[in-house]
């Protein structure tokens, strides 16, 4: 019986991170935080 519940617990939390990782797409924080890496990298240089 505790295998059937291991095995359901890592099943629903493979799920959960398929489905996460999945819905990830960039937003508007994800591209100011691109365009404040570029402006560090060009004062670097």
């Amino acid at each position: 019986m505790m295998k059937n519940g291991k095995s359901l617990i890592a099943v629903l939390v493979m799920i959960a991170l398929i489905v996460g990782l999945s819905g990830c797409k960039e937003g508007p924080l994800e591209k100011a935080g691109k365009k404040v890496d570029k402006v560090v990298e060009d004062i670097k240089k």
